[in-house]
């Protein structure tokens, strides 16, 4: 029952902000002792399904843009499918991970009130796009974490917008790691039926609250609060690791 509340609550707190919460399901799941090759597969499944929730949500709300998410996507699916493939230590990663996060947590916090966009530099996005699709399928996370602050702090998109294109993006890059991971042999399913109703359940209560009760301002706080549990996890893993 705790494993269930807990994956329920980390669903409504990060699809709030568009994510799919599989840093938080990682976590979660190693807390209780699930073996990490079927861990990393859950942590996907799980994301496709809340952050496909949160898409859908966000875009029957009007926030989603196909304009902004494609190039973005274009470089990050092949990426992801290739970081499926891989497996690579996490110990130096899982430090450099930590601290980017920790400081655009902290720059997200006080990130001044809603702007008019700027254009998305197409040469940035697709580079971008594909640096967050092998990074997304090595870990085995959606790649939202890494697309939310930057389209934040680049100016591309006021909080909702980039929820709901985080969302977006998290759905395909998930489904590519997977991807990747069956073909080399490493895509494990242990019993995900009570985890799956949990998720849903939460996911659908926090992206209705994130698409049509929560300020752009709330947004941004509750992503920097995410963002910040999620560097502080894996600064923590990385002292254990010492």
């Amino acid at each position: 029952m705790l494993l269930l509340l807990l994956v329920a609550a980390a669903a409504a707190v990060y699809s709030s902000v568009g994510h799919g919460g599989a840093s938080a399901y990682l976590g979660i799941l190693s807390l209780f002792g699930v073996p990490p090759r079927e861990m990393s597969t859950s942590a996907l499944l799980l994301n496709v399904l809340v952050a496909g929730i949160a898409t859908v949500t966000y875009a029957r709300a009007g926030h989603l843009s196909i304009r902004m998410i494609w190039p973005f996507m274009v470089t990050s699916v092949p990426a992801a499918y290739l970081g499926g493939l891989l497996h690579v230590a996490p110990r130096i990663y899982t430090l450099l991970l930590g601290v980017a996060l920790l400081g655009a947590a902290v720059r997200l916090w006080w990130t001044p009130a809603e702007r008019p966009p700027k254009p998305i530099a197409l040469p940035v996005a697709l580079a971008s796009g594909a640096g967050i699709g092998i990074l997304s399928g090595i870990v085995g996370v959606g790649g939202g974490i890494f697309l939310s602050p930057l389209m934040i702090l680049a100016g591309w998109a006021g909080a909702k917008q980039t929820a709901a294109v985080s969302a977006a993006f998290i759905v395909v890059n998930s489904i590519a790691g997977l991807a990747g991971r069956a073909a080399r042999g490493a895509l494990v399913i242990g019993d995900l039926g009570p985890l799956v109703v949990a998720a849903f359940l939460g996911g659908l209560i926090g992206s209705r609250l994130g698409a049509h009760r929560l300020l752009p301002l709330h947004i941004r706080r509750v992503l920097a609060v995410t963002l910040l549990f999620v560097a502080f996890k894996n600064l923590w893993i990385w002292l254990g690791s010492l």
